[in-house]
């Protein structure tokens, strides 16, 4: 791998002995992906903090939080001592809301464990964003910017939407980043890779934030890891908003592996079928008109066989004010029922907002809850009992069933929040 003169000498030890780690794994990372280069970075979004009693266990037997990142996030059983991060760098969701350990079964020890761990990342330079939408706090990379993000709807947002360059990259890669502003170029930071390989032609309008997460969830199980490229002889319509390419997004990242996608007209590298193609043949094209939207609510909702709920979880991703304000809504003058219970995730900033603008106590007196820093599937938490859940994120419909065993509904919004208030599962596919 070609090396710039300051590369290698951070290599050789110029940087201290984390930073010197940090490139020695970039290096090899970098090699066994075949890239010949290293790109710089300033932007990064990973996990860092501690939250797991493995982790605390470690850091108590190991010497501190230096330990822990050294072990996690350099792949390094030395420990050695972390100087402040050199980027830009956002904290990415935990396993669970600090601000809820009882409801989410975590222990007080835990919790002083995490505080620990957030001030220590805090100290080195982190954004304590604690979101899997980093993008919607203040993190938002500019058009063509290299990152190193982690979290696979927020990657696929970050190149698609955005326009950036990310892989989607593991707790390791990033940490090395945070500490040399470099990453391996190769997969979507270079331009023939971001090129469309399928097309997806709509025969049907696309509207609803449900509408688009069952697009997306179809293309994903289409194309796999490859690169869509969505397209309407008669124009996408509407142009979609940020939920909707959120949700959108994540599902295709989920029932696949797509870490970028196109929208004719609508993202920044698709102003044209052409462009978004670059000349080239693409090497499929669908088709997704009603039999495909039909068969993919089905299949979303395979799991689901009672209609009794008892847990609706919306934020996955977390929650936009939007979507917030329109909960709020929908469920003012209303009581969840009491064999059932909502939790709404969010970003920790936008609950600010929403406290401010008085959307979280019309949830409250609803029955509901707003939390932040985490979900359902990141922290293994729903309430005791549940064995039925209702959902308006086809991602999270894709991952609860598999990691907690429990039955799942996909559906809107609206039909989500009608289910917390009585206990019942009512929605379909219009």
């Amino acid at each position: 791998m070609y090396l710039t003169d300051d590369e290698k000498a951070m290599r050789d030890g110029s940087g201290g002995a984390a930073v010197q780690k940090a490139m020695d794994l970039l290096v090899r990372y970098g090699e066994a992906l075949g890239a010949e280069r290293l790109v710089e970075t300033r932007n990064v979004c990973a996990t860092i903090t501690s939250t797991t009693p493995f982790q605390r266990d470690f850091a108590l037997k190991q010497g501190g939080m230096d330990a822990v990142f050294s072990e996690f996030s350099l792949d390094s059983q030395e420990v050695v001592p972390i100087p402040k991060f050199k980027v830009f760098t956002s904290h990415l969701q935990l396993g669970f809301d600090p601000g809820q350990p009882e409801r989410m079964g975590v222990s007080e020890d835990i919790v002083r464990f995490y505080e620990k761990s957030e001030r220590h990342a805090a100290g080195l330079g982190a954004q304590i964003m604690n979101t899997c939408t980093p993008y919607q706090v203040g993190n938002i990379p500019t058009r063509g910017e290299h990152c190193a993000w982690m979290e696979s709807s927020a990657v696929i947002y970050c190149n698609s939407v955005l326009g950036a360059r990310t892989n989607a990259e593991g707790r390791e890669s990033t940490g090395a980043a945070m500490l040399t502003g470099r990453i391996p170029y190769w997969g979507y930071h270079l331009d023939e890779h971001r090129l469309g390989t399928h097309v997806v032609e709509l025969d049907i309008e696309i509207e609803s934030v449900q509408d688009w997460g069952l697009l997306g969830y179809f293309i994903g199980e289409q194309v796999q890891d490859r690169v869509p490229v969505v397209h309407s002889r008669r124009g996408i319509g509407r142009v979609p908003n940020l939920p909707r390419l959120k949700h959108f997004g994540a599902a295709a990242s989920s029932s696949g592996g797509v870490e970028m996608y196109h929208v004719v007209g609508v993202t920044p590298e698709a102003l044209s079928l052409e462009q978004a193609l670059g000349g080239r043949k693409p090497a499929q094209v669908l088709r997704y008109g009603e039999a495909e939207r039909r068969a993919t609510y089905e299949t979303i909702n395979a799991t689901a066989r009672s209609a009794d709920i008892q847990y609706v979880m919306l934020g996955c991703p977390h929650y936009t004010i939007e979507q917030i304000w329109e909960a709020a809504q929908l469920i003012e003058g209303r009581k969840v029922h009491p064999g059932c219970e909502l939790w709404i995730f969010t970003p920790r900033a936008i609950k600010s907002l929403a406290d401010r603008n008085g959307y979280t106590k019309i949830i409250e007196d609803a029955g509901g809850i707003l939390m932040t820093d985490s979900c359902s599937a990141m922290s293994r938490a729903v309430p005791k009992g549940t064995q039925t859940v209702a959902l308006d994120s086809a991602k999270q419909a894709h991952y609860l069933p598999a990691i907690l065993g429990v039955q799942a509904w996909f559906g809107s919004t609206a039909e989500c929040i009608d289910a917390a208030c009585t206990g019942r599962w009512n929605g379909s596919l219009a």
